[in-house]
């Protein structure tokens, strides 16, 4: 009982983050404009650094400086908590807000096409500028956040998380959805760990 009330903070910061970039997700596919939609997509990862909530894009990184058994398990159940909170709100989003459908199904569409080793490359790229803008909040700046997350998504990079969101509200979470999915966190995870690894060498003397 004890373990599974240590793995509670991160599946339950993992279910709010994941919500929270559902709501980055819908603002996203609601604006006409994606430049708006990407710098108003921002909300969620400033919200979940503010309240110390659990992303795994976001935490990732970080395990390059120090990794051990609870991190891992940390990670494992953040991510599940994620994929959780992210679907969630998807499926309420589909049920309420039925006119981002379309543009939620042409995304996935799209991404199903570039298959999952294209999925992964983007997938990489999204986890380096995941790990800066985190990076550099915590060297206390809000500016990562805000110009990191708009560029990864004007640059078609891929978030794991984002993905479950959009997947969610196309209602196409199918075989193919779950095999795009696993190759986008894998991506993520790489990229920010080998900015992370890269950062670390830099500031050796």
């Amino acid at each position: 009982m004890e373990k599974m009330k240590k793995l509670f903070p991160a599946f339950f910061g993992g279910v709010a983050s994941g919500l929270l970039v559902g709501i980055g997700g819908t603002v996203l596919l609601s604006c006409e404009s994606k430049v708006v939609g990407a710098v108003m997509f921002t909300v969620a990862l400033l919200a979940i650094c503010c309240l110390g909530l659990y992303l795994y894009t976001g935490r990732i990184g970080f395990a390059a400086e120090k990794f051990d058994a609870k991190t891992a398990r940390d990670l494992a159940v953040g991510l599940f908590g994620n994929f959780t909170g992210a679907t969630l709100t998807g499926l309420i989003m589909r049920f309420a807000r039925p006119m981002i459908i379309e543009k939620a199904v042409t995304a996935c569409n799209i991404r199903l096409e570039n298959g999952v080793l294209r999925g992964f490359v983007l997938g990489c790229f999204c986890g380096v500028l995941m790990y800066v803008a985190v990076k550099i909040y915590k060297l206390g700046s809000p500016l990562g956040i805000i110009f990191c997350i708009p560029v990864f998504i004007l640059s078609g990079f891929e978030h794991s998380i984002a993905d479950m969101f959009y997947f969610a509200v196309a209602g196409m979470m199918n075989l193919a959805y779950v095999g795009f999915i696993v190759a986008v966190v894998f991506g993520n995870s790489v990229g920010a760990l080998a900015t992370a690894e890269l950062w670390k060498r830099s500031r050796e003397e």
